[in-house]
């Protein structure tokens, strides 16, 4: 049994699709209804990592994003956004607009969204993020070697580019929607967890379908199964397709219920979102 294979072995199944399907179902059922009020909103809107990541963006369009976030500060008492995340050319950017206390710079870097380039690139450019004020890196795993099974290249890229990240966390994509099954998303996840990952996140909601309760469910299980056996908590982010507060209460759920409620702050739990903001903020607004 290789070191890989003998890693695996350490997590338990987490269940076949279907099984996981009504597992899922069930929990949302029972639990996402006596979530749907305003403190969870509250604290949902003071998790999302606030997020432009568009072929025009500008530094003048950025620059307005984060004054948005300036903007709400101290707003009644509704948490700030958890971070704003933006392509790595604009982390100087939103170093020098940023005046909001307590929200992290982020960016996807290392070839994002594809991951499909030289591990030199990767490094460089995770290297240049942080260096120009990035707190936080979003990295999409190669889903090439994970698909190839080539798991040594697969964790030595990423623990390599951990070493870039210096002091910033670093956030592994798995991009489930292309995963697809229950096993590949386990898999990527206890791969991505021992190469350093601060985070595992869902999708990069470019190229393949985002988020879903199922493959956020599996990813949950495997953290809870990592701190059982080595008591380190690793944190979770949904992202890709999250538009509504609906649909963020339901991840808020899933974690408040595998993992429980010491995961729920936004040091280990994070939403991806850009749209989601100004729902939140609406639906808070009304009931305030």
């Amino acid at each position: 049994m290789d070191k890989y294979q003998e890693a695996f072995s350490k997590f338990a199944p987490v269940g076949t699709d279907l099984e996981i399907t009504k597992k899922v179902k069930k929990l949302i059922e029972n639990e996402a209804k006596n979530n749907q009020n305003t403190e969870v909103l509250k604290l949902i809107h003071g998790c999302i990592d606030l997020t432009s990541l568009t072929s025009t963006d500008t530094k003048e369009s950025i620059w307005n994003l984060v004054n948005t976030v300036n903007d709400y500060e101290g707003s009644a008492d509704i948490p700030n956004v958890a971070a704003i995340c933006t392509y790595p050319l604009f982390a100087d950017t939103v170093k020098q607009a940023l005046t909001a206390q307590d929200v992290k710079i982020a960016v996807v870097s290392a070839s994002f969204p594809s991951s499909q380039t030289f591990t030199e690139v990767k490094i460089a450019e995770t290297s240049l993020a942080v260096m120009d004020g990035a707190e936080e890196i979003d990295v999409v795993l190669n889903l090439g070697y994970f698909l190839e099974g080539n798991y040594q290249e697969l964790t030595g890229e990423l623990q390599e580019i951990k070493a870039s990240c210096k002091d910033a966390k670093l956030k592994v994509i798995l991009e489930t929607g292309a995963l697809k099954t229950e096993e590949n998303i386990r898999k990527a996840s206890i791969l991505s967890i021992y190469s350093g990952a601060d985070f595992i996140k869902t999708s990069t909601g470019k190229e393949f379908p985002g988020a879903t309760p199922e493959a956020f469910y599996i990813m949950c299980q495997v953290i809870k199964n990592y701190f059982t056996l080595t008591g380190n908590k690793i944190g979770i982010k949904a992202s890709g397709g999250i538009r509504k507060a609906e649909d963020a209460v339901i991840y808020y759920t899933i974690v408040k219920e595998v993992l429980g409620e010491e995961w729920l702050t936004k040091d280990l739990f994070r939403i991806g979102a850009s749209a989601l903001v100004t729902d939140l903020q609406s639906r808070i607004e009304q009931s305030i």
